[in-house]
Formats: structure tokens, C-alpha cells, sequence
């Protein structure tokens, strides 16, 4: 398991929050003032992170894009050649399929990049490499998927990228030979900026094609400010993006 993973379960929340509790129990005696500080920055933080409100806020920070009209999707051939599907993890060993799946969220986008290629006839590639450092990659789960489920053969699987910025450096190492710069990208609504800015970076004109919105209203009980479990992931994943975006810029150039 690479060492930076587990240096960002520890580090980011709501691995931090938890950290921060402990310190304020263990601390409690010897540093009474800093165990207090650690103790309330690690409750209000998981507090935060647990409100639907707080996630709808952000998502909205992060969800710029509009998303594509279905009167757009027959006409994106002209926009494009070709549609990118990024990778979103993987279920190993499904028990209800006894194989390797494809994530919630990766599911969610090959659903939406099998309806947009029978809508505009554009060959699809998929992204995503060894997610957990085995076979098969996230590219051949999600083709897989895209086929079986959907009846949508992928033409290209890139599965050796394990950031987004590999996604779209490896993506066009293959598209960019079949002489493909315009490109539709699927992906989740909160990721589309940061993986816009990628793969405009490796040299494509990019058609966003956000799936996945979280922030909207879901209508939940008194106006999103009782804590919700989902939340808390949610919340995670907007973190996430966030500290990607101004990472991105500062380290791929």
C-alpha cells in the first residue's frame, strides 16, 4: 500500500479529526488548555463535515459547470471525437458478482458516458489504473461494465493512471496518436474542475460532461442541519477536490 495513502487517511479528515480527539483525551492532564482546543477543533470539524448544509455549500463551490443538455447529447460529434471516462475505484470481489465491480461513483459515470455514446455515435476511452496495485486495472472493469450493462464496446482502456493528472498525461499518449484533441470528459461533477485543467494541460479541448451533482437541496429533514453519516463522505470528497485544485497548480506546471 503506497505510503502517501496512508499518510492522507491520517492527515485528512476525518482521519484528522479523530486525531485531534484523541490528543484531547490523552493530553487532558499534562496540557489541559491544548487538550480542550484539540478536543473542540476535532468535535466541531466532524460536526461540520456531518451536515447536509455544509456539503451543499461546498459542492456549489466546486460545481461550476453546467451540466450537458439532452438536446446537446446527439450533436456532440461535432464538438468532439471522442469520450474519456475516469476511473472512480473499485468493489474487489463483489460477492453478488464474484468479481471485481466498478465503485458507486464510477458507475454512476459510465451510466451517464453510455447514454451521451449512443446519443453521438463518439468512440469511448476508459481511465484508470491498478487500484489496488492488482488486475484487473479500472479501465478494464469499467469497459466491462460499459459493454455488458449498456451494450457500449470501449475502444481504448488506459490502465496504468492513478491520479488525475496521470488520467489525462496517459490518455492522450493514446489519443493523441489517433489524432484526437477534442475530447468529452465524464466525471463527476465536483471532479470536473480539476480534471478540466488536466487534460487541457496535456493538450485537448475539453467538452465537461459532469454526472453526480451534490449540491442540491434533497429536501432533508430541518433544512440539512441534522448530522447525516453521508455527509461525512461527502464532505471528505469535497475536501479532497479542493486541496487537489491548489495542489495541481502548484506542483504540474
Amino acid at each position: 500500500m503506497p505510503i502517501r495513502f496512508i499518510l492522507k487517511q491520517i492527515f485528512m479528515p476525518p482521519g484528522l479529526l479523530l486525531l485531534l480527539l484523541l490528543l484531547g483525551f490523552v493530553l487532558r492532564r499534562r496540557y489541559p488548555r491544548f487538550s480542550i482546543a484539540c478536543f473542540f477543533s476535532g468535535f466541531l470539524g466532524l460536526l461540520l463535515m456531518s451536515l447536509p448544509v455544509t456539503v451543499e455549500w461546498g459542492a456549489r463551490q466546486l460545481e461550476p459547470q453546467e451540466a450537458l443538455k439532452q438536446a446537446e447529447w446527439a450533436t456532440l460529434a461535432q464538438r468532439a471525437d471522442a469520450i474519456v471516462v475516469l476511473g472512480a475505484g473499485r468493489v474487489r470481489g463483489d460477492r453478488a458478482w464474484d468479481e471485481d465491480q466498478p465503485g458507486l461513483m464510477a458507475r454512476e459515470r459510465i451510466r451517464y458516458a453510455a447514454r451521451l455514446a449512443k446519443a453521438s455515435g463518439l468512440p469511448v476511452l476508459m481511465s484508470g489504473g491498478l487500484h489496488y496495485g492488482t488486475p484487473p486495472s479500472e479501465a478494464r472493469i469499467m469497459a466491462r461494465s460499459l459493454l455488458d450493462d449498456y451494450g457500449v464496446p470501449a475502444r481504448w482502456e488506459e490502465g496504468r493512471s492513478r491520479t488525475t493528472w496521470e488520467n489525462a498525461q496517459f490518455s492522450a499518449q493514446v489519443l493523441h496518436e489517433a489524432g484526437i484533441r477534442r475530447v468529452v470528459v465524464v466525471t463527476s461533477a465536483i471532479h470536473m474542475p480539476r480534471s478540466v485543467w488536466s487534460f487541457e494541460k496535456a493538450g485537448f479541448e475539453v467538452v465537461p460532461a459532469p454526472a453526480g451533482y451534490i449540491g442540491t437541496d434533497d429536501a432533508v429533514p430541518l433544512g440539512g442541519w441534522l448530522p447525516d453519516g453521508r455527509s461525512i463522505w461527502q464532505s471528505g470528497q469535497l475536501l479532497n477536490e479542493a486541496i487537489g485544485l491548489v495542489g495541481y497548480r502548484l506542483f504540474y506546471r
